[in-house]
């Protein structure tokens, strides 16, 4: 049987110092969803898409990743079943799209016929010979999608994917979004501090606020308890 949520934390709390970050989160995202991690900036949001990801170690709780619990033992082959891309994509601007894709293919261990897939997706195959240092912003995001992409792992965690991106990227992005669970069976964890943003991509939504969980449920069962007053 399948597991109802691909991500699940128990009590998650990172402090640095005296300063808590992350509260106490109890976090559960559906399988197949997108899930809207929703918060102003400095509410959490990185700090707990790191501590999912073993970027970052928590203070205290657990997580559960594809119904098994995260260890230090298991954390690596958990891990290798996701992709992130975590504020601004990481490349060699002296490189191509494709040489790029190349190089995180290997390190990944994925087919290389991956690489003409994910460069499809993201609708930079006609740009693969092209150097990276000579992409625009949204491309350059683009390719970080597409690395991440590689292996088509069953979850996918993004950092605020739209940041710095004109209005055609922010769409561009949103689309490719929203097409990956139906189409490859990805859940997809996207953060943001939009609210319009997450409005058009998610369907399940989580909103944090200095740290803390203040709302998870569907973006269906928000727009219920919002009423409208003259």
């Amino acid at each position: 049987m399948a597991e109802p949520n691909l991500i699940e934390t128990q009590n998650l709390t990172k402090q640095y110092g005296k300063v808590r970050c992350v509260t106490t989160l109890h976090m559960k995202v559906p399988r197949e969803a997108v899930y809207g991690f929703l918060g102003p900036n400095g509410a959490g949001k990185s700090t707990t898409l790191k501590m999912i990801l073993g970027l970052v170690k928590p203070t205290e709780g657990s997580i559960t990743l594809f119904g098994t619990r995260v260890n230090g033992k298991n954390r690596i082959r958990l891990l290798a079943d996701t992709g992130s891309l975590i504020e601004s994509p990481s490349y060699y601007g002296h490189l191509t799209g494709e040489e790029n894709l190349h190089i995180l293919q290997t390190l990944k261990g994925c087919p290389k016929k991956d690489i003409d897939e994910v460069l499809k997706i993201v609708r930079l195959y006609d740009a693969r010979q092209k150097k990276v240092s000579h992409y625009s912003l949204g491309m350059k995001q683009r390719l970080g999608l597409a690395g991440a992409l590689l292996g088509f792992p069953r979850l996918l965690i993004l950092d605020e994917p739209t940041n710095g991106l004109d209005p055609a990227g922010i769409q561009e992005m949103r689309e490719l979004i929203c097409t990956l669970p139906s189409s490859y069976g990805i859940t997809v964890v996207v953060s943001s501090h939009l609210l319009s943003e997450i409005d058009q991509m998610a369907d399940h939504v989580g909103i944090i606020r200095k740290g803390e969980l203040v709302y998870q449920d569907t973006l269906e069962s928000l727009h219920a308890k919002a009423s409208q007053q003259i």
